[in-house]
């Protein structure tokens, strides 16, 4: 009697750690990263002419794309960045972020956060096509769309919503866990512009995912410490260049830089993802 109570205890036991593991499965959501083209490939130009303070590419010469990223997290999304504008001219995106959700089976309805890495036109153009979602954006860089003379460079106009209180708009002045649990942060990184943020995604199979936003435009940059001459405040871009290698060199991320070419072969080609 006793040794069939005591089996009957130990099975207990083991059915109620299986169930706490499934439920603990259950509860760790599925996060994917996919990269959604958001320009028309500019030519390669001089890096020297915009990308660096101190004329350190002499004679480099790369083309420019323009990236945005898809990142699901169980069956929430989070868009970062929006690219240009469908009537930005000569870079202005093939096809618009919501026809290529659309290919995802996905309506700008689904998407409940749009990360803005900085107030660049190249990044911001589409925003205006997810009126619903949460606007997170560095606080520097909401406080240069929305004084009375806005920021240099600031690309004021598909904020329109946000800016009158029509949307719901969540300035943020550090770090920012996007959906509670680590999977998805932005990273405080600012220097090419006040509030300018990075992107950290925790993949479960490809393993931790920096986007770059424009902390830095190409390899050389990163790799030197390179500082175009458009940011706003050099010793703020240097500083969150150390501050992302030694987050790259903590966790072995992979870094994505937006604007690289030669980075896209780091990610799936859409419409598949990184998982």
């Amino acid at each position: 009697m006793q040794r069939r109570l005591f089996l009957w205890a130990v099975g207990a036991c083991a059915a109620a750690l299986a169930g706490l593991s499934t439920l603990a499965q259950a509860a760790t959501p599925e996060v994917t990263l996919t990269r959604i083209e958001c320009g028309t490939l500019r030519p390669a130009a001089d890096v020297n002419e915009r990308f660096s303070d101190t004329w350190a590419y002499n004679g480099l010469k790369l083309p420019f794309i323009f990236s945005c990223y898809l990142i699901k997290h169980g069956d929430e999304y989070m868009l970062w960045d929006t690219g240009f504008a469908m009537n930005a001219g000569a870079t202005a995106p093939k096809k618009s972020i919501v026809d290529q959700l659309a290919q995802l089976k996905l309506t700008p309805a689904n998407i409940k956060f749009v990360g803005i890495s900085h107030y660049h036109a190249d990044h911001t153009g589409q925003v205006d096509s997810f009126p619903d979602a949460t606007l997170l954006i560095g606080a520097g860089d909401w406080d240069g769309l929305t004084k009375p003379k806005p920021n240099p460079g600031a690309n004021v106009a598909p904020f329109a919503r946000w800016i009158s209180g029509g949307g719901k708009v969540e300035p943020v002045p550090l770090d920012k866990d996007v959906f509670g649990n680590g999977r998805v942060i932005m990273l405080n990184t600012p220097g090419h512009t006040p509030g300018h943020h990075s992107l950290l995604v925790k993949l479960p199979q490809m393993g931790t995912v920096i986007l770059s936003g424009d902390l830095m435009h190409f390899r050389e940059n990163y790799d030197t410490n390179g500082v175009p001459t458009f940011n706003t405040d050099r010793a703020q871009t240097l500083a969150s260049l150390d501050r992302a290698k030694k987050i790259v060199a903590g966790t072995k991320a992979t870094v994505i830089i937006q604007h690289d070419a030669r980075d896209l072969d780091k990610l799936p080609v859409f419409p598949a993802v990184a998982k």
